[in-house]
Order: C-alpha cells, then sequence, then structure tokens
C-alpha cells in the first residue's frame, strides 16, 4: 500500500470518528436545551401564579415598608386575617395599586376612637405595636362599620399619612382584587425580612 492511500485511509477513519463524536455530541446538545426551556417556563410560571414581585410605593406602611422596598408575595389563593400586608389593585384615587395591613374582615366589626387614637375589632382593643404615629385621624370614616362578607377593612402603618379604608377613597378591599399577601422584604437586601 503506498503511502498516499494510508494517508487517504486514516483521513477517512479520522472522518468517520468525528462524525460519531459529533452525533454523541447532538443529543446532549439537544437535552441541554431542553432542560434550560423547562427550567425557564418553570420560573415564569411560579412566578406567575405562585409568586410575584412587587415594589412598594410611598410611606404608608412605615415603619414596616419603606418606598422602593420589593417584596415577595403569594399569589396563591388563600384566606386572609388581621396582621397580613395585602396588595390589592382595586380601582382608587391613586390609579395604582396599595400596599395595606388587614385590620379586619368580613362579619367583623371595626371601631375606631379618634380620641384615643385606639382601634377595636369586636369590641377588642388592638395592641398594634406596628404603627407609627396615632389613628387620630378619622378620613371621613364614621367611627364603626361591620365589613361585609369577602371584604377586607385594611389601614397603612403609618396612620397620620394612609389613605386606607377609613377614606372613600379607597373604603373596604373586595378580596377579588387582592394579588396576594407579602411575605417578605427581599430589597434592599440589608433589610431582608420574612413576614408571618
Amino acid at each position: 500500500m503506498s503511502e498516499l492511500e494510508e494517508i487517504k485511509i486514516e483521513s477517512t477513519e479520522e472522518k468517520k470518528e468525528d462524525k460519531k463524536k459529533s452525533e454523541k455530541s447532538l443529543p446532549f446538545g439537544y437535552d441541554a436545551v431542553g432542560v434550560i426551556c423547562s427550567a425557564v417556563i418553570a420560573i415564569m410560571l411560579l412566578f406567575t401564579f405562585i409568586f410575584r414581585f412587587v415594589g412598594v410605593v410611598g410611606e404608608s406602611m412605615q415603619p414596616t415598608l419603606y418606598n422602593n422596598d420589593w417584596l415577595i408575595v403569594s399569589a396563591a389563593k388563600q384566606h386572609y386575617e388581621y396582621g397580613d400586608i395585602v396588595i390589592s389593585t382595586q380601582p382608587n384615587m391613586f390609579n395604582e395599586p396599595i400596599v395595606k395591613r388587614v385590620i379586619a374582615t368580613g362579619g367583623q366589626t371595626v371601631k375606631i376612637d379618634f380620641v384615643t387614637g385606639e382601634v377595636y375589632v369586636d369590641g377588642v382593643l388592638l395592641h398594634e405595636d406596628y404603627i407609627a404615629g396615632n389613628t387620630t385621624d378619622s378620613l371621613g370614616f364614621s367611627g364603626e362599620v361591620t365589613v361585609p362578607e369577602g371584604k377586607l377593612f385594611v389601614m397603612g402603618d403609618n396612620r397620620e399619612h394612609s389613605t386606607d379604608s377609613r377614606s372613600d377613597a379607597i373604603g373596604l378591599l373586595d378580596e377579588r382584587y387582592i394579588i396576594g399577601k407579602a411575605i417578605a422584604r427581599v430589597f434592599p437586601t440589608d433589610s431582608f425580612k420574612i413576614f408571618k
């Protein structure tokens, strides 16, 4: 066999080996793309139907939340109760979503003594260690209301600088407009906090 024929045979064998290698790497490439696509879809579904990121605008929830804080919000349908921080898209005079704390739910009666700044739910005084200021501004609230089923009475923690269920500008929140309950503050990172 001539030297030229040997080179041709080696070249053909190298091509066959290269072809086998590329055929082997092709399924791996498809697998990697499949895994990445599946992960992206899973993350999109997770943050569409289970969790959302929501930014805080304004000072109505200070000292708990501050302007430009970012929250992880559970978007799953749930039962709301006193103390929950909720985000609502119910139409209001600000034309933007609001972040407030649940004070009372359907069937409960809210009474506020605007002289002492005390809030009562079903005749029981709330011990609100999370608030700033006193609840002395009625914002047009008559002083007592029984919350209808499917509605929430909410207030901001910064009582002197919050437009909330005391005002007709917000009113009682319809639970159908609640997009979720705050689970944690994630930004700024040095203020990370998990809510009950």
